[in-house]
């Protein structure tokens, strides 16, 4: 359709009534901008936008706002109109009363390239892309495995060699063969289903070869720059590596990508029932496949991520509370949790283990953060990988200093060990066996190493094997167990909890602003005061008002998620200085008034982060 266009422009008429090309050709519009003069935009019955042209008294489906002689868009400046914000509980609120917004639109694509497609409603206009732009196609262009990446998201590149060409072209000629090739559409469309990865890409550093020739060094990661050093730069690469490869396979295998949406109305003080009710009952494919959908009843809020976030930040906090008898506390800390073994004496306690390895696949698939940490052994078990020695010590320290000492010494004549163990059960020491008839066998040096291993996988797993399996069974019910096998246990703890820590300066770093403030701006400065003044217990739950998550990512702020993909942290000004500050949790967004003073402003900030309620629609 769009080569019938593009040979006869006038011909356009004759399909502006196609759904699928007015929906991909209005995804250029830029919406925020006001309609032209004696425009005026409206819904039909059935919900569908026209516009209407009040001067020559036309309607059209076809957004004004398409550009003309705008060669690029900024892909910042795309959002969806219709928010969502957080209220807070107190009389200052007044000022944040709700607009309504009837239909949401969905978030649009920003154009890749240049040339636009549609004769008479968006000509061809001149290429005047940045250089810095065309420097960041062609960098990411001459990735190694670049054929790769854009054929698992873009099917038809296999079998079209002339596309291929083209690649290749650019690969080789740079700058040069993008300008030549800026009109061409099938190239445009390959590069706009990869917007985000292009825009947001960091070449990686050059290195000589021996022979002198500068060759490139481990694949960084696209746009992910992480202050605090977690691990040595060649495992952060290779985790970085392995998680774009994750969610790059989990897209192109349809997962969390509709069209069905996975509706789930849940009812705040009666979450974890009715989060169950509606999770056990979806079959697997609407938990692989389906979008997921969130709304807290009697709230006005739309998911365009922000509820979804919140409700798996306020999920993950009950059902792994220790308080309900599933998990407990690990021995050496009060922050990470692991599966207890009085839980068999909880009701249909097999359902709702496997409830939560729904859960958390469905985090993992949504890429939703939990405010939850579980012991090293536990991530092991939902990835079914064996347990070693030292997985020990992060629950019991004094009793993994014995099997050290056991494992070290000889064992042979100084103790009387057998292949059995003493429990406790309901307050009774129990003897029981590590292997059939093991209290009649002893402990030697020959049999030393099997004797580990049984008291390894013992502690780790008493009383809590059957637990673990259901857990297991309803975590691949929703993702693909050889999806998972990339990450080790390390890996699978940061993609599912991040990290509690925030780092200040990562925080300010990629922290933007918009409608007259800047980083320079008083009540900028005196909000930075405020965060300094914070403790981390209640950054933590700033970020969870504004963002509705308290973790932050593995790679740091600048991977905080929006609606859309990757949303840095925003701060805009908005509101009189009587009104309590506000957030938009779907686009991290918070919306600062021009408070008069820094301790206005530590108190208004303060209150709202505290009382935060409900959502509503802006």
């Amino acid at each position: 359709m769009i080569s019938r266009v593009r040979r006869d422009p006038a011909a356009f008429a004759r399909y502006q009534h196609n759904r699928d090309l007015v929906n991909w050709v209005n995804q250029f519009a830029d919406r925020e901008r006001d309609l032209p003069r004696g425009w005026e935009a409206k819904y039909d019955r059935a919900g569908k936008l026209f516009f209407i042209d009040h001067s020559s008294k036309t309607t059209s489906f076809m957004d004004p706002r398409l550009p003309i002689d705008m060669p690029f868009i900024n892909p910042s400046k795309l959002a969806p109109p219709s928010t969502h914000h957080r209220r807070a509980r107190s009389p200052a609120t007044s000022h944040s009363d709700d607009d309504s917004s009837r239909v949401p639109i969905p978030p649009p694509r920003p154009p890749t390239t240049i040339g636009s497609v549609c004769g008479g409603i968006a000509a061809h206009v001149t290429p005047n892309i940045p250089t810095a732009y065309n420097d960041k196609v062609v960098a990411w262009l001459r990735q190694p495995n670049i054929m790769d990446i854009l054929s698992e998201r873009h099917g038809g590149l296999r079998s079209s060699p002339a596309l291929r060409d083209k690649i290749t072209a650019i690969r080789l000629d740079g700058t040069t063969a993008l300008d030549r090739l800026s009109h061409d559409v099938d190239l445009t469309i390959v590069l706009s289903l990869f917007e985000h990865e292009i825009m947001s890409y960091v070449p990686p550093s050059v290195s000589m070869s021996p022979r002198g020739s500068p060759q490139p060094s481990p694949q960084a990661s696209p746009g992910l720059a992480r202050a605090p050093s977690r691990a040595p730069a060649p495992h952060r690469r290779d985790f970085e590596a392995k998680l774009r490869n994750f969610y790059r396979k989990l897209e192109s295998r349809g997962y969390g990508q509709g069209p069905s949406k996975l509706k789930l109305n849940i009812r705040r003080d009666h979450l974890l029932e009715d989060a169950f009710n509606k999770v056990m009952g979806a079959s697997k494919k609407d938990l692989q496949k389906s979008k997921l959908y969130i709304t807290f009843y009697g709230e006005e809020g739309l998911d365009y991520g922000g509820p979804s976030r919140e409700f798996f930040f306020l999920l993950s906090r009950e059902l792994f509370n220790p308080y309900y008898g599933l998990f407990e506390y690990s021995a050496n800390d009060t922050y990470t949790v692991q599966i207890s073994p009085m839980s068999a004496f909880v009701d249909n306690y097999h359902e709702w283990f496997r409830f939560c390895g729904r859960v958390l696949g469905l985090a993992l698939v949504h890429q939703y953060l939990l405010d939850a940490f579980f012991t090293r052994p536990f991530y092991k078990g939902l990835l079914r990988s064996p347990v070693s020695l030292s997985d020990v010590e992060s629950l019991d320290s004094e009793f993994h200093q014995s099997l050290l000492w056991v494992k070290d010494n000889d064992v042979t004549h100084m103790l009387e060990l057998f292949f059995c163990v003493t429990e406790e059960v309901c307050g009774h020491a129990v003897e029981k066996d590590l292997k059939p008839g093991g209290r009649n066998i002893p402990v030697t040096e020959r049999n030393k190493k099997e004797y580990l291993e049984r008291m390894v996988r013992w502690r780790l797993e008493r009383g809590v094997s059957e637990q673990t399996e259901s857990l297991v069974r309803g975590f691949y019910e929703v993702v693909e167990s050889k999806l998972v096998a990339a990450f080790d246990a390390r890996e699978l703890e940061l993609v599912i909890a991040g990290t509690l820590e925030i780092d200040v300066a990562d925080w300010r770093k990629n922290t933007e602003y918009r409608s007259g403030y800047h980083d320079s701006h008083p009540v900028i400065h005196w909000f930075w005061l405020a965060i300094e003044r914070f403790d981390n217990e209640r950054r933590l739950r700033l970020l969870q008002f504004v963002t509705g998550t308290s973790s932050v990512p593995y790679e740091g702020f600048a991977a905080l998620r929006g609606s859309n993909g990757p949303r840095r942290f925003c701060i805009e000004k908005w509101g009189k200085p009587s009104s309590l500050p506000r957030a938009h949790t779907c686009f991290n967004r918070l919306d600062l008034p021009p408070y008069p003073s820094p301790e206005m402003l530590y108190d208004k900030l303060l209150l709202a982060v505290e009382e935060t309620s409900t959502f509503g629609i802006e």
